[in-house]
């Protein structure tokens, strides 16, 4: 004869300060314990079994703070922006165009909106964190859904290194390639607003008290996202105002319903759903601040 039970015993979230690559990680302990007894005595049996959550990061946690390695990249960064930018202005005076390279400049920069939208859209609902390449960008936009507060307690190069790296390694070759004023002036422009579109963010989801007066007024008159219009995307059923530096394509790709063609077809194509299909779950739900709230 056999008798046989299994007990489970649900611990609290432990809510110290754990890191997982740049967000930390809740740790759900789940003890099971089961124990058989039979016509021959059998020695007790406890089986332990550990699994990962997220946990809300902490203001103070070190993965929020920029190191010397994060500065650097957002140093090298910048210097290959510099040089763009020095290419397009040197050579516009030397072959006397002006309006050719700032016309190319603004292209730059209204497609640069574009491009975090379609981005941002991508990274919200395929793939994560095992994904090559962006899977560590895929987990970090997963946690921001749940605690956006965070973005505003990461230090600037924190928030920034690795859009620098990728910048870095794409801008560097065409300033050494060619130096064309034109060119250099969409490439300065647009890889400015693509590496500086998580700072963009950042002040998208601060409090308007707290942020320069020249920011809240870029903010107000449209030239970076505002805060009321990035705050819709962080409501169910978080499907749209994807774009982050402008902002100025949000409406014009939502009305439309690209992204929801981009979807179908990647369904029908792919079999593949996006999240923004799928009822927001518990992943989704903000957490408010902790630590402010008690403040």
């Amino acid at each position: 004869m056999a008798v046989s039970f299994q007990t489970k015993y649900p611990l609290r979230p432990i809510t110290n300060n754990i890191s997982r690559t740049q967000r930390p990680s809740l740790l759900h302990v789940r003890v099971t314990c089961s124990a058989t007894t039979t016509t021959k005595p059998q020695t007790n049996r406890e089986k332990l079994v550990v699994e990962k959550r997220f946990v809300s990061p902490l203001s103070n946690d070190p993965t929020l703070q920029s190191t010397w390695s994060h500065r650097l990249w957002v140093a090298a960064g910048c210097t290959t922006l510099v040089v763009s930018l020095a290419k397009s202005i040197t050579g516009g005076v030397g072959s006397h165009l002006w309006l050719e390279p700032a016309l190319a400049g603004y292209a730059g920069y209204v497609l640069a909106d574009l491009g975090s939208g379609v981005y941002h859209w991508a990274i919200d609902n395929y793939g994560d964190e095992s994904t090559p390449l962006v899977g560590a960008q895929i987990e970090a936009f997963q946690g921001h859904h749940k605690w956006p507060w965070t973005i505003t307690k990461r230090q600037f190069a924190n928030n920034l290194h690795a859009l620098a790296r990728v910048i870095t390694f794409t801008v560097l070759p065409l300033d050494l390639a060619f130096d064309d004023p034109v060119a250099h002036g969409f490439v300065s422009t647009f890889a400015f607003c693509i590496m500086f579109s998580q700072q963009f963010h950042a002040w998208a989801h601060g409090t308007k008290s707290k942020l320069p007066p020249l920011v809240v007024a870029l903010q107000d008159v449209g030239v970076l996202v505002s805060r009321k219009e990035h705050g819709e995307h962080h409501r169910a059923p978080y499907n749209n105002n994807y774009c982050i530096v402008s902002g100025a394509w949000n409406k014009v790709l939502d009305e439309s319903k690209a992204f929801e063609a981009l979807e179908m077809m990647l369904y029908f194509k792919l079999g593949v759903r996006p999240r923004s299909w799928s009822e927001p779950n518990s992943e989704w739900t903000e957490e408010t601040d902790i630590s402010t709230s008690q403040a």
